[in-house]
């Protein structure tokens, strides 16, 4: 029951600060594999823009990914689809 509360919360929140659609930004870091990568990748359309950038050592890899959403539905969807894969952090 909790995770429904802070997926309402969530939602709540995204529809207070975004009018529909709207651009969103989703941000990610994982020691960087192909496999959890391509995952990722997967999730969002060829026309998402996506910027990669590794850790100074580069041991981790960050994704940042913006892409025109339809609600906050649909963002809780992804964020859900996301958490799917192991060892991807969302920021």
């Amino acid at each position: 029951m909790q995770h429904d509360d802070a997926r309402d919360r969530m939602r709540n929140a995204l529809d207070q600060v975004h009018k529909w659609p709207s651009v969103y930004m989703f941000k990610f870091i994982f020691e960087p594999e192909q496999d959890r990568l391509d995952a990722l990748l997967a999730l969002f359309p060829p026309e998402a823009e996506v910027l990669r950038k590794y850790s100074k050592g580069g041991k981790y890899l960050s994704i940042t990914v913006r892409e025109v959403m339809l609600s906050a539905e649909e963002v809780v969807r992804r964020y859900d689809q996301t958490a799917l894969i192991q060892g991807v952090i969302v920021l």
